[in-house]
């Protein structure tokens, strides 16, 4: 029967074709589209690892490795970007995660789950606090940006000091919603711990088997890791490239290409979860994602440039800035009553897919 690890097994097979195609030289648009989707499998499959070994570690430490690993695909993509000196790309990948977290993992999720259930129902307090938490993201880019478009002159190194600065600050924000969903306020999470603990009961029978095999979840962890990283540097390699014999600019690429291959997986669990009627786990999936991407995974490439010597900052394009604020504006707006259906998706969807042809047209 066909399902989805059917799919994703038969994705694998672009790992060896992706290796061939770079060794015999065929050409980097075959290699950049043969390490895109041989990067989907193993994202799926360090998805998987993490959760198997987040249930038998608990709930405590297994929420906080889920947090940590949530977007390793494109942290990794994003840290092999910024050692070849691809600011801009890595700027692009952050900026399209978010949008299309918010706008096209979540619209789907809406349209999907709402044409089977008229309306569908989630926590308004969490997505109201999931919005604030956004709206510090926006500003967190928009503030760095907005010193350098008035400010005379301003150096570079002045302005990567104070990126690191903010960076610093988002990092000790995201620790503190990690203890805040984990610690002091669980029960305003508990729909959506009581989902997932629905979705681990199967396996409740093979509990000792998961406990015995947590070093085999680990190696493949660390395997999967590698591997991803390996695709990365192909991907990466072959990006400039490839994307001009496709005609594609290289802020299309990042801002919509790339964060498609990093989160497919977790795109596919969101919407899954939604056709279950299961709303608060699909949106903590996909907005969760997004605020990791803002508040963890873009400081950290901030300070890992400050280390490298790359000049990665927070001054974006600021045609990506408005993106992320009409992103973030919107699901705000539709998400705050705590209530969805099909026709809020489909504005979701159609924002995307208006930012998405803006991107594309876009001459830089």
């Amino acid at each position: 029967m066909f399902n989805k690890n059917t799919l994703l097994f038969a994705l694998l097979l672009f790992i060896p074709l992706s290796f061939g195609a770079n060794y015999l030289e065929l050409g980097a648009t075959v290699v950049f589209l043969a390490a895109a989707l041989a990067i989907v499998p193993l994202a799926a499959f360090m998805g998987q690892a993490t959760e198997e070994i987040a249930v038998v570690v608990g709930p405590n430490l297994g929420g906080l490795l889920n947090a940590t690993f949530g977007n390793a695909t494109e942290l990794i993509l994003a840290l092999v970007a910024l050692k070849e000196g691809l600011i801009e790309v890595v700027k692009a990948t952050i900026t399209g995660s978010i949008i299309g977290n918010l706008l096209l993992v979540v619209g789907f999720a809406m349209l999907l789950g709402g044409l089977r259930y008229k309306e569908q129902v989630f926590q308004s307090v969490t997505a109201r606090l999931n919005a604030s938490s956004m709206n510090l993201a926006v500003i967190a880019i928009l503030l760095p940006t907005a010193v350098q478009y008035t400010s005379s002159g301003i150096e570079e190194k002045t302005l990567q000091n104070l990126s690191v600065a903010v960076a610093l600050v988002l990092i000790v924000v995201y620790g503190l919603t990690l203890i805040f969903s984990m610690k002091t306020h669980t029960y305003l999470y508990d729909v959506g711990m009581a989902e997932v603990e629905e979705n681990t009961a199967e396996d409740s029978n093979n509990s000792e088997k998961s406990q015995v095999n947590i070093g085999r979840w680990i190696i493949i962890l660390l395997l999967v890791t590698l591997g991803v990283a390996i695709e990365s540097e192909l991907l990466v390699n072959s990006l400039e490239e490839a994307t001009e014999s496709l005609g594609l600019t290289s802020l299309f690429t990042g801002v919509i290409l790339l964060p498609i291959v990093g989160n497919a997986a977790e795109h596919a669990t969101a919407v899954t979860v939604a056709l279950k009627n299961k709303m608060d786990l699909s949106m903590s999936v996909a907005v969760g994602s997004s605020l990791q991407i803002a508040l963890f995974v873009a400081p950290v490439l901030v300070i890992a440039g400050w280390i490298l010597g790359q000049p990665m900052d927070l001054d974006f394009n600021p045609f990506e800035l408005v993106s992320v604020a009409v992103a973030v504006l919107i699901t705000n707006s539709i998400s705050s009553d705590g209530r969805s259906n099909w026709l809020e998706g489909t504005l979701l969807l159609a924002t995307y897919l208006v930012i998405g042809l803006a991107f594309y047209f876009h001459p830089v």
